[in-house]
């Protein structure tokens, strides 16, 4: 549910902007009305998680999800449809967060990274399925692919009854361990959590803006692809991310984190340059695999690396933070390269991303601390 919200959609926007007669740059606010309020309100559902448990801010936000998702089926035009999008985007707000941070809870040390492997390869799946389908419903019409977001009250229904709550720890320990522990800034503050947080906003300002938003207009308008045929070149992003997600664990546990990130940054690069020199439709299933390769290999390790710098006892907190890091990527991601579409074309778009991705990959280089640091962090949790 945490990735539906876009990965249903995105091959839709051709026809959501010409069905309701607003210009094609104004998609972007698709992606940014409900990303939006994960900036808002992320950081508070992270503090309420930490005091009053995960199941019961969790449980709330699956149904918004839902009920908003399928209302924006109904939407008359693009205004009512943006309301809707921001409801649905305060639904999805803590998902992402709280979702790592249950593993965190219930996985420790090397447990814990191949946990967000597969996490991270279950996503894959997830997203790839999702753009496939929703091009697929997309094609009897607009509006149909938002009632996939109607999944999320079953699944709300099941968490009700079945889901554990993640953290276990006693009451008074975990109160006097929060006493002595350092304060949640200077946790933040520490090491490479404000580099892996600047990271973790560049890869959703790339992906959402230099990639998902306007990827479906390129085919479109140059291959005269339809929305499900652009459903599976986003499809095979997703495939890639999964297989190589599913490894992921192993890889941090060789290579070490500052390797693997710098490494998915210049497979970002490679992608979104190739994208420009496909000759013809078929050869884009190369570089929407390569983006999938750095995904696979970027997520995984990045959540890995900021689990591992948590302090447990404000776990869904911290991660909270780096949950609204991704969604300030999300959300101007598509503002900025909305007004580079606007101003310079479609071709910009692409050589602007990759242009990001290879600064991210220098600043990586050299900022982030060295892999055997990254080891020492995970044996010491351990």
């Amino acid at each position: 549910m945490s990735v539906l919200g876009v990965a249903s959609i995105a091959p839709a926007f051709p026809g959501i902007t010409s069905a309701l007669g607003v210009p094609k740059s104004d998609a972007a606010w698709l992606i940014s009305m409900f990303t939006i309020p994960g900036l808002l309100f992320t950081p508070v559902t992270g503090m309420l998680s930490d005091r009053y448990g995960r199941r019961r801010i969790l449980i709330p936000c699956l149904f918004l999800f839902g009920i908003a998702g399928g209302a924006c089926f109904f939407a008359p035009d693009f205004r009512t449809l943006l309301l809707f999008r921001f409801l649905q985007g305060a639904g999805s707000a803590p998902l992402n967060s709280l979702n790592v941070t249950l593993i965190g809870d219930f996985f420790k040390g090397e447990e814990r990274s191949a946990a967000m492997g597969y996490n991270a390869s279950i996503i894959g799946v997830g997203t790839a399925g999702y753009p496939a389908l929703g091009g697929l419903l997309a094609m009897a019409g607009w509006n149909y692919p938002f009632l996939l977001a109607l999944a999320a009250i079953p699944i709300g229904i099941w968490a009700l009854l079945s889901l554990d709550e993640g953290r276990k720890t006693d009451p008074e320990k975990a109160a006097r361990k929060n006493r002595s522990s350092p304060p949640l800034l200077t946790s933040l503050l520490k090491g490479s959590t404000p580099v892996l947080l600047l990271t973790s906003m560049m890869t959703f300002v790339i992906l959402y803006g230099g990639f998902l938003t306007f990827l479906p207009f390129y085919l479109a308008g140059t291959y005269g692809a339809t929305p499900f045929t652009i459903g599976l070149v986003s499809a095979s992003m997703s495939l890639s991310s999964a297989m190589v997600s599913s490894r992921a664990g192993r890889l941090f546990q060789r290579a070490g984190g500052r390797i693997l990130l710098t490494a998915a940054f210049v497979f970002y690069a490679s992608a979104l340059v190739f994208i420009l020199k496909v000759p013809a439709y078929a050869g884009m299933f190369i570089p929407a695999m390569l983006f999938g390769i750095g995904q696979g290999i970027n997520i995984p390790t990045l959540l890995t690396m900021l689990t591992n710098n948590s302090p447990e006892e404000n776990r869904a907190m911290f991660l909270s933070i780096n949950s609204m890091s991704l969604r300030l990527g999300q959300t101007i991601g598509p503002l900025i390269f909305g007004i580079i579409f606007a101003c310079l074309g479609i071709r910009a778009v692409f050589t602007t991303g990759a242009i990001m991705a290879a600064v991210m990959a220098m600043v990586l280089v050299f900022a982030l601390k060295d892999k055997h640091i990254d080891r020492e962090s995970l044996v010491g949790r351990t």
